[in-house]
Order: C-alpha cells, then structure tokens, then sequence
C-alpha cells in the first residue's frame, strides 16, 4: 500500500493593520506639541505670571510681599509700551492720597496723567472729589473726572448731576462718562437713549464730546456700534492682553497697581500716544 504523502499546512494570510492609524496619531501629537509651544512662547509672560500668583499665594504669606506678582505684571507691560504716557485713577475708594509722592509708577515711570471720579448717580457725589481734585493740579498733573452711570436712573438728572460739581477747566480732559453695568428695569436700547442723552446734555454745556468708559467685554457687545463718534477708553485686565487695540485710546490695564502716597490698589492707565497726541483730548 503506498504511504500517502503528509498533507501541507495551509498558509494562511496574516493582514497586517496599516500604519495610517499611527501615523495620524503621530501627525496630531506633532501639531498639538506646535501649538502648546507657539501659546507658550506668546503668553510667557502671561503663564509666569500666573504661575508666580500661584507660588506666592501656596507658599508665602501676604506680609512677605513687597513687589506682588500684579506689580511684576504691570511693569512688564509698561516695560512694552514706554513710548506713551502713564497715568492712573482714583475715587473715595483710595481714602486720602498724599499727593506730595505720588509722582511715578514703581519708581521708575512718570505719572503724567489722573482721573478722578466726581459723581454717581442722580444724586451721587464722590467725597474726595474736590481734595482729589485740587490737589492733583498742584503735582501738574493732566486731570480728568468721570461720572459712574447708573442704569437705570434718570440720564438728564444724571447729566445734571455731573455739571454742577465737575469745574472743568481748560487744560483738562475732556468728561468722561463710566458705563459698565447692564439695566434691570429696561432694555439695552433704552439704555444707549439714556446714555446718548447724557452725553449731549455734557456736551452741550462743556463744548467738547466726551468720552466713554467702559469693560472691553461690555464696549464690544453694547457700546462700539452706537457710539462711534466718542473717545475710548477701555479697563481690560486678561494675562495675555499685551498691547492695545487700534480703537482703544486708554487702556486700564490693573486694578492692583501700586503708587507712592496710595495705601490701596490703583487703577493704572497708558494713553496711546504721546504729549503731542494727548491734546485732542483736552478742553481748550
């Protein structure tokens, strides 16, 4: 009988996956590693910033502070803009200033510039006011006040309000007028009314167009549409804001500034422009 040969094992055709899958894998860990580096190398200032906030809050107590972490970030970002002028501003809130030393901005940037709060309201009138007011004239200071508006109050007597104690003089700013709360007892239309009332109430008794105060947030979604004619000046505090925008003429940049003679937290301010461009906005 004759041996039979052995059968061969069946090959059997292993599929090998495709590298495409890895490969795309690779592809994404490749641009997202790009665009972590390119928001690292962009926002570096902004990232230690908030990384030494993070350090000083966890590991050091508020008496150990001399330079805070809001003081390093301010003078980075006047640091970036040195060819303008700095100022800043103040209300009731800084308590009594002494006037005779606030003349720079961490020893090292001129003062040029103060705005000062005058009234609130129909009724509202700012207590420090005529001090702060007379004083920041002897230290020559450019002197600027502003009216806080509130919403849902009378825009005439609001006006009105602001006229009988704001004496503005030339070489002052022109008026400023602070808006940066939404109304509770009518529309936003209503609103930008009032607030255009205002503004041509001053305006007629002054003989100059004020300008507008206002958060960037709330001046993009209720303000730039409408009110193209005025000056801006807008208080925008983010870690990776690092230059002003083309429609902003001030930019309040910190609420948590220091200055000689203050004993609280300022506002500081940067005017985009020198002390040839700083003479449209004044009263002449």
């Amino acid at each position: 009988m004759a041996a039979t040969k052995p059968k061969r094992p069946i090959k059997r055709k292993t599929t090998r996956k495709k590298k495409k899958v890895a490969v795309w894998k690779w592809h994404l860990l490749a641009y997202s590693f790009l665009i972590i580096a390119f928001l690292i190398f962009h926002y570096k200032d902004g990232i230690r910033y908030v990384l030494q906030d993070i350090y000083e809050t966890v590991f050091k107590s508020e008496k150990t502070k001399e330079i805070t972490v809001h003081d390093i970030r301010a003078i980075e970002i006047l640091d970036k803009h040195d060819e303008h002028l700095f100022g800043f501003d103040v209300s009731h809130y800084q308590y009594e200033i002494n006037w005779k030393v606030s003349d720079s901005l961490y020893q090292k940037y001129p003062v040029d510039f103060v705005f000062i709060r005058s009234t609130m309201g129909v009724d509202g009138i700012d207590h420090e006011f005529k001090n702060n007011w007379k004083y920041a004239k002897t230290r020559l200071l450019i002197r600027g006040a502003y009216h806080y508006y509130r919403p849902d109050e009378n825009s005439t007597e609001q006006a009105e309000n602001f006229i009988k104690n704001t004496p503005l003089e030339p070489g002052d700013f022109i008026p400023v007028l602070d808006i940066e709360d939404l109304p509770k007892l009518q529309t936003k239309d209503k609103l930008r009314e009032g607030l255009q009332n205002w503004l041509t109430l001053v305006e007629k008794h002054y003989g100059v167009k004020p300008m507008i105060y206002s958060g960037a947030n709330y001046y993009e979604h209720h303000l730039k549409s409408y009110f193209p004619e005025n000056k801006i000046w807008i208080a925008k505090y983010s870690l990776f804001s690092e230059k002003m925008k083309d429609d902003w003429h001030f930019w309040q940049f910190t609420d948590k500034g220091t200055i000689p003679g203050i004993e609280t937290p300022v506002d500081l301010n940067i005017f985009k422009g020198n002390r040839q461009d700083i003479k449209a906005f004044l009263i002449q």
